[in-house]
């Protein structure tokens, strides 16, 4: 008997292997929850493994919202050679020798990174310049140079340290808000100890409140071969939003897109009715709470 399809959905925590684009895991994913209504929130470099957050049917909605929470990664920086994508996969086009770097002046520099900073993103990115990704226009030869962005780098830790042949490799961890490029740390990190810099390993450990622990391995979801779903949609709701439970007349309200009496803060908010039904994300404009998502049907 074919299997049904993911009906309302909700996510799915992968824990993503290496040598796979994020797209390639989408693919299995449809393959496997028989839908084509499948995204996620926030792409990981093929070399990169870790917590890759996909939604299914309507909580691919939600998944322009997870994008912006918090992220975490652990991450190998090798001082001693700059690339020409700031990670392994690129050819070297300097190199120097880190071997005898001081740690002392490393974390001097790694605080020097952390907190608010204007981060150029490496030239090989999925931004988008005039329609056409980055790193499709440095593949054809053109020579790409990205506006600096504001960017939020919570914590930027040294974990350990070890010298490999001339260069200085570092393992570290990382707690950054969306849209920080890992990779452009590690060039900049390079950079300002004039060594040059660049990412050897990646994994993220968390996006807002999903973690590895709760992250299946792709081969396993494809092996067991089932709705894939493991978060449903009303508990993914409740578990990255602030709650707001509402009487009857307000349900009534947000599901006819009516305005709401403001939450009190800059940030969606996930609406349940009486009877403990996920309705709709709000968010306060113009002192009221106004829908900026529904999810449930009027009944």
């Amino acid at each position: 008997m074919a299997k049904q399809p993911a009906g309302p959905g909700g996510l799915v925590i992968v824990d993503k292997p290496g040598g796979m684009t994020s797209h390639d895991v989408v693919s299995r994913i449809r393959r496997l929850a028989h839908t084509r209504r499948v995204g996620h929130a926030g792409t990981l470099d093929p070399m990169a493994t870790g917590v890759l957050v996909l939604g299914v049917e309507k909580a691919t909605r939600l998944l322009g919202h997870l994008t912006l929470t918090e992220k975490a990664y652990d991450a190998t920086i090798r001082l001693g050679e700059s690339t020409i994508t700031d990670d392994a996969e690129g050819e070297v086009v300097t190199s120097a020798d880190a071997s005898g770097a001081s740690l002392d002046a490393v974390r001097a520099q790694m605080s020097v990174l952390t907190g608010d900073i204007m981060q150029v993103p490496s030239a090989v990115s999925a931004i988008k310049i005039d329609g056409q990704r980055s790193y499709a226009r440095v593949r054809s030869g053109e020579d790409v140079s990205l506006p600096a962005r504001p960017v939020t780098v919570f914590s930027f830790e040294l974990l350990a340290s070890r010298v490999v042949g001339s260069c200085f490799d570092l393992d570290v961890s990382v707690r950054c808000s969306s849209g920080t490029y890992i990779r452009a740390l590690a060039r900049d990190l390079g950079a300002a100890l004039g060594v040059g810099g660049h990412l050897t390993a990646l994994r993220r450990t968390a996006v807002g409140a999903f973690t590895l622990k709760q992250a299946v391995p792709l081969d396993d979801l494809l092996e067991a071969g089932e709705n894939p779903v493991s978060v449903p949609l009303a508990d993914a709701a409740a578990q990255t939003f602030v709650r707001r439970d509402l009487d009857a007349e307000d349900a009534e309200h947000v599901l006819h897109g009516r305005f709401l009496t403001a939450s009190g803060g800059a940030e969606p908010v996930a609406v349940f009715g009486p009877d403990g039904r996920f309705l709709a994300l709000v968010q306060d404009k113009g002192g009221k709470a106004r829908p900026v998502a529904v999810f449930a049907e009027t009944v």
